[in-house]
């Protein structure tokens, strides 16, 4: 059938299985906002291209989907540029379409011209530039295959208005396929794991994001009970296994707890599955586990070795690898070793002192508590992000959504409102502090005006909490412009862009409020006054070791 290119893009959009998208329309893109008038697409308006990208990305993690945001061309194509970076970092599959000046003003300093592909080549997977009407739809479909397969990540396409406006002849297809090289898993080394694995004494797993995006989480937990082999897991491993098993060490690295950072260190073989060993984890060379070999699982080659030696290198899908692995190896009886780490644990976990006063770590706690198993946790970027992964437990994987890599202050309020989007079973609760939530509180306005029902929680300590604690321990106390506007009552704020709004001093006010949240179905604010000098411990200082962890 012959239609526009702008219901092309409609079309294979729907064809691909996208439910709904998220952007703001502008001059380059009117002819796609024209076309996604008549459709049944969903569409979510940001206030912000950079919340667009974000709430995007919250969908994606949230539902395994690929997400997709619209912006036009010039600044609004810019602004995505963190989002997506955001997401290339923590390898979440979202196509960003953008628009484009017609192809007759590309490279004339045309109005809102910019080079959208050039800027965003080092942080997406791909990125195309549509500069024919019949490779619109191709393109398109290439764009969500290349997004989703092996290790996912973003993929921008570029499309120039005129190419929206031509008349394209469309024919629907379902079966599009790229041939890419596939990474077969060598037999040797597998036997050279398996023997690894079969002779250790003090192994650990150390799971990363990698896990939840391969869909491998009853994989590794199958893998784990089979060997009684314990779990640590990265920030962004958080939920890929239940951290209410006995096998479940919970966070190592930075801000790890000594118990979890203790038992890799002292280990003999560390299973690395679906983890880059970050900075934030691996710390010093050689620091992280000193005695032991590593045996690396990952689907994508460039992280083999790239932070860290590794002695067996397992390339491939984690699902398929650890099917073959544990078919390869008996059931190991690692009792002693588990006694051991259960041993410490009591004393070397997180722990916080409850003097009675409102503390972001009773909150974190009081959250799960009272939302049970039915919440999605999104966090914003710092104290409170910590915080998040330290005390709440995660059981099921895609339940916690959060800037690993990039470390985006603002990412968590659009994110949060993709992942409500996304997941409408569950209530989503975004943690978030005052430095992180003015970077795009102007989510707020969209929560208001489709009545998303997230549940923010503001951690206001009324300054930049984590350079605060690092000014504080490492830099003498030397609070160069981390102190924030003490005047803010962001319980106000909310109320002006329609959001439910409580300011909250002591812990019966919020378990009040909390309740009152979880049992209306519509967006709330609240705002948790606590101590400025509150911090987020134990912390490993950059470049640091377990010896060096402050307590």
């Amino acid at each position: 059938m012959i239609i526009k290119g702008s219901q092309v893009v409609i079309e294979v959009l729907k064809e691909q299985g996208v439910e709904v998208v998220f952007g703001i329309p502008g001059g380059s893109v009117i002819p796609l906002y024209d076309a996604l008038y008549n459709s049944d697409l969903r569409h979510i308006l940001a206030t912000h291209e950079q919340m667009a990208a974000h709430m995007a990305d919250g969908y994606a993690r949230v539902t395994g989907k690929v997400g997709v945001c619209f912006a036009t061309s010039g600044p609004g194509a810019t602004n995505l540029v963190t989002g997506i970076a955001n997401a290339y970092m923590d390898s979440v599959p979202i196509v960003a379409i953008t628009g484009q000046v017609a192809t007759s003003l590309i490279g004339k300093d045309s109005f809102q011209e910019v080079d959208i592909a050039g800027i965003t080549m080092p942080v997406t997977k791909h990125n195309f530039i549509v500069k024919s009407p019949d490779k619109l739809a191709d393109t398109l479909r290439e764009a969500f295959f290349i997004a989703k397969d092996g290790r996912p990540g973003p993929v921008l396409v570029d499309i120039p208005k005129d190419i929206q406006t031509a008349d394209i002849n469309f024919v629907k297809r379902k079966d599009f396929y790229v041939e890419t090289k596939k990474h077969q898993v060598l037999e040797s080394d597998l036997v050279k794991a398996a023997e690894l694995i079969s002779s250790s004494k003090r192994p650990v797993i150390f799971a990363g994001g990698g896990v939840i995006w391969s869909e491998a989480s009853k994989n590794l937990y199958d893998f784990a009970k089979k060997h009684m082999i314990p779990v640590a897991t990265s920030l962004m491993g958080l939920g890929c296994f239940p951290e209410d098993d006995e096998l479940s060490l919970g966070l190592i690295g930075m801000h790890g707890s000594r118990y979890a950072n203790t038992a890799v260190y002292k280990s003999d073989l560390v299973i690395a599955v679906g983890s880059r060993f970050s900075d934030r984890v691996a710390g010093k060379a050689g620091g992280l586990a000193p005695n032991a070999k590593v045996i690396h699982i990952d689907i994508d080659p460039a992280e083999i070795g790239k932070n860290i030696d590794v002695d067996v290198p397992l390339v491939g899908d984690i699902k398929e690898v650890l099917s073959l692995l544990n078919a390869m190896i008996k059931e190991k009886d690692n009792r002693e070793w588990i006694n051991e780490l259960i041993s410490i644990k009591d004393k070397t976990s997180f722990k916080y002192k409850d003097d009675g006063k409102l503390k972001p770590q009773w909150i974190v706690e009081r959250v799960q508590e009272l939302g049970g198993d039915n919440l999605v946790v999104a966090t914003e970027v710092g104290q409170n992000q910590m915080w998040t992964a330290q005390y709440y437990k995660f059981k099921e994987p895609r339940t916690f959504v959060t800037s690993g890599g990039l470390g985006t202050m603002g990412f968590g309020l659009p994110a949060s409102i993709g992942a409500q989007v996304g997941r409408d079973d569950k209530r989503v609760v975004n943690i978030a502090g005052d430095g992180s939530i003015r970077m795009n509180i102007h989510a707020l306005e969209t929560m208001s005006v489709y009545n998303i029902p997230v549940i923010t929680i503001i951690l206001n300590n009324q300054t930049l909490g984590m350079v605060r604690q690092w000014q504080n321990l490492l830099y003498d106390k030397r609070f160069s412009q981390t102190d924030l506007n003490p005047n803010l009552n962001f319980s106000k704020v909310a109320e002006a862009f329609g959001v439910t709004g409580r300011r909250i001093y002591t812990k019966e006010e919020f378990t009040d409020a909390f309740s009152e949240a979880l049992s209306n179905n519509n967006p709330y604010v609240l705002e948790c006054i606590i101590d400025k000098d509150e911090m987020v411990l134990p912390f490993i200082p950059a470049g640091g070791t377990i010896e060096e962890m402050i307590d």
